[in-house]
């Protein structure tokens, strides 16, 4: 349930308050009773950060799947490459 700011405009109480999304915003001043009571503009409670949360964390479902880098076959005509045998 999200947490909004109020202050009321009159006598300057201010309070946060947990409210459902779908409920009226309150007006009456719980300090003093007056109808200026306002939620207030706030900043987000989270934030984002790091190189890309999305690209490392959810996208792939796991880690890349590691490389194999075989030695160069060796030359036929050693004795040591498969044709040979």
């Amino acid at each position: 349930m999200p947490i909004y700011a109020y202050k009321c405009a009159s006598c300057g109480f201010a309070q946060d308050e947990m409210q459902k999304v779908s409920d009226t915003p309150l007006t009456v001043c719980p300090s003093c009773g007056q109808a200026a009571y306002a939620k207030q503009v706030t900043a987000a409670g989270f934030a984002l950060k790091g190189t890309g949360w999305y690209a490392t964390d959810f996208k792939g479902g796991g880690k890349p799947a590691e490389t194999k880098v075989e030695a160069p076959s060796p030359a036929c005509g050693t004795g040591a490459c498969p044709a040979c045998n």
